[in-house]
């Protein structure tokens, strides 16, 4: 219970920093929208979204007379070529049927006065002739110039149309220019276009790669009769311009040649008469894409950050991760829908930064939160138990339940049988008796641990531990009994190489024997003490026996005592025998308690356990030669009877 307030400050502590880090994701992202890149890679975006189902020029769409490689060689003029082949071609195509002609060619300035004179004959109200606007920036003024087709093609109904274009700050075209008379435009009002209204400066929609457009040859439209299909340019609408049969890498220069959204996957340039199609296809088909408004976008961008509130509101995991790229992959959507069925663009780069921000910024502080509760799990439990078992707590800390818990442990005393009496000898040597008993303490300790024990505490030269708590332990009986003697050869190991080090300096050795008691039952373990320092310890009735058999084994001659339930559950591995039944402090029932032996037949047993039922009975004598046989049949317990034995005698007495 007390542990619920601390749970509830802690989930607090999360939300306000979730919260914090949400409103500072939104004016983070409010100050980014400001700067140029940003812009920048929102339209880089649309490049991809507005060009993702690859849409390409509408059936009923311009066609482009180029004028390309095959045309330059067939031709074998010098560029730019005499008018009066203008003129020839503009014939040939009113001729062929065209609905509208317009040439992005600039006819700004007189030439040989036939030519001009033919151009003018041949030009009408369906003839679009290409104009530019170009600003002239100097260190003193600004100067815009426009150059439009001489007067007299004017005068004979010929159309001025402004073919310049705006490019983004990356060097890509995707606006409508701001022009009224644009090219695309006068063209559309030329050819009858009921859309002819221009968008000017919303998206454009890019309508495939270089060459997507119908493109027939400059040389091949002079003769369509000959060298075209029947009726190929019968009520269409004609462009002519430069254009390249290769178009222009992207790293390279080319002639009236800019890059375009579709420039991202090809890498190839699109010819500006080819752009001039698609800027008259956006106009009269209403294709061009309006931006969405701040109000929308900042909309979006609290929406995003709402859903990543969400999706991290209770923790971050691998489903985060999961999550978050379906929302991602749903913005991507979205902003694609908009582009498609509204004609609209929602950049999905702010809701996607925020969103990436919010849910990886708060997975950030959730693993730094983690790897904090690892580092003091491990400071914690380190001095408790093996390093394995402190790994596989820190890894799966739900395995751990502080604060108190009842389970089934087995628990385990052990202390050195007249170490009081060594320590009175070594009075006047403390370091000969602090290295004693670290000597001893130590092997002790790594034996509890190796066996996957948690150490209790310390005192003096008693060792408690328990087995089956912080980890689950299944087998904790047989590990603690197996741990119990296992350090019974770790004391002999020890005595022997003290023997040798007494020897060698001519003095009398100090023999340390141990007495152990091993009791299974339910008990309640967890971290108890104080909020400023606390042990992981275990509390119950259990270990007040466990403890209880530890202090009983030097009266009945054996190192080892277990309880009923421990014997119980170690009976299939290990041979154990009844040795008595004593009554713990707090009990009014008898407990039974056994050792372990490991050399006696089936027939000792029995005997033996003919000799308890007949110690129990109350039917043993100090002359029953019983204790001299089961002495020699189990030698481990020889000092068992001979207990026994005094105890009668001394009663009888």
């Amino acid at each position: 219970m007390r542990d619920k307030p601390r749970q509830a400050r802690q989930i607090t502590s999360r939300h306000l920093r979730l919260l914090v880090l949400s409103l500072t994701t939104l004016v983070a992202i409010s100050l980014l929208s400001r700067l140029p890149a940003w812009t920048l890679l929102e339209l880089r975006s649309f490049d991809y979204l507005s060009t993702f189902d690859d849409p390409r020029p509408p059936q009923d769409g311009p066609v482009i007379v180029a004028i390309d490689e095959p045309s330059l060689a067939d031709i074998n003029a010098q560029w730019p070529w005499p008018r009066s082949l203008h003129a020839e071609l503009v014939r040939q195509l009113r001729a062929a049927g065209a609905r509208a002609i317009g040439l992005d060619i600039i006819m700004a300035e007189p030439s040989n006065p036939d030519n001009d004179a033919a151009i003018t004959e041949a030009v009408g109200a369906d003839v679009v002739l290409a104009g530019d606007e170009t600003l002239i920036e100097t260190p003193q003024a600004s100067q815009l110039i426009r150059a439009t087709p001489l007067p007299q093609l004017i005068e004979a109904g010929a159309v001025t149309g402004i073919a310049s274009i705006d490019l983004s700050g990356d060097g890509i075209f995707r606006r409508i220019p701001g022009y009224e008379d644009g090219f695309a435009a006068m063209l559309a009002k030329t050819s009858g276009a009921r859309h002819a209204s221009v968008p000017a400066g919303q998206l454009i929609q890019s309508l495939g790669p270089a060459r997507s457009y119908p493109t027939v040859s400059y040389y091949q439209a002079l003769d369509p009769k000959n060298l075209l299909p029947p009726d190929y340019f019968k009520d269409r609408v004609v462009l002519v311009g430069l254009s390249l049969q290769n178009a222009p890498e992207i790293d390279k220069r080319g002639v009236d040649a800019f890059a375009t959204p579709y420039t991202v996957h090809t890498g190839k340039l699109v010819s500006g008469v080819e752009i001039q199609a698609t800027i008259y296809d956006n106009i009269r088909l209403g294709l061009s894409i309006a931006e969405a408004r701040l109000p929308t976008v900042a909309a979006c961008i609290l929406i995003s950050v709402l859903l990543a509130a969400t999706t991290v509101w209770r923790s971050t995991g691998w489903l985060t991760i999961v999550t978050s790229a379906a929302a991602l992959l749903a913005f991507a959507a979205v902003s694609f829908s908009g582009i498609r069925l509204a004609h609209v663009f929602v950049s999905p780069l702010g809701p996607t930064v925020a969103y990436i921000s919010v849910v990886f910024g708060q997975a950030a502080f959730d693993f730094a939160e983690e790897r904090r509760n690892k580092r003091q799990i491990t400071r914690a439990f380190a001095q408790y138990i093996s390093p394995d078992l402190v790994r596989r707590l820190s890894n799966d800390p739900s395995q751990l339940k502080l604060g108190g818990e009842r389970r089934t442990l087995s628990v385990m005393f052990s202390d050195v049988r007249g170490f009081t009496t060594i320590a009175e000898t070594l009075k006047d040597d403390p370091e000969q008796l602090t290295g004693l008993i670290n000597r001893l303490l130590t092997p002790l300790s790594d034996v509890v641990m190796d066996h996957g024990g948690t150490i209790d505490k310390y005192m003096g030269d008693c060792i408690m531990a328990f087995w089956n708590a912080p980890l689950d332990d299944p087998d904790h009986a047989l590990h603690a009994v197996r741990a119990s003697l296992a350090m019974q050869a770790a004391i002999s190991r020890l005595n022997t190489q003290l023997e040798r080090e007494a020897a060698a300096l001519g003095r009398k050795p100090h023999v340390l024997k141990m007495g152990v008691g091993i009791n299974t039952g339910e008990c309640i373990v967890g971290n108890m003490g104080s909020n400023r320092r606390f042990d992981y310890s275990c509390l119950g009735d259990s270990v007040n026996l466990a403890s209880r058999l530890e202090g009983a084994s030097k009266n009945y001659g054996v190192a080892l005592l277990l309880g009923e339930e421990t014997a119980k559950l170690v009976t299939k591995t290990y041979t154990v025998v009844e040795l008595d039944r004593i009554i713990v402090k707090g009990r009014t029932v008898p407990s039974p308690i056994f050792t372990v032996v490991h050399k006696a037949d089936a027939e000792a047993l029995a005997a033996h356990q003919a000799f308890i039922d007949a110690k129990y009975a109350g039917m043993l004598a100090p002359s029953d030669p019983v204790f001299d046989t089961l002495a020699a049949d189990i030698p481990e317990l020889a000092g068992y009877y001979a207990i026994m034995r005094d105890a009668l005698t001394e009663g009888g007495e």
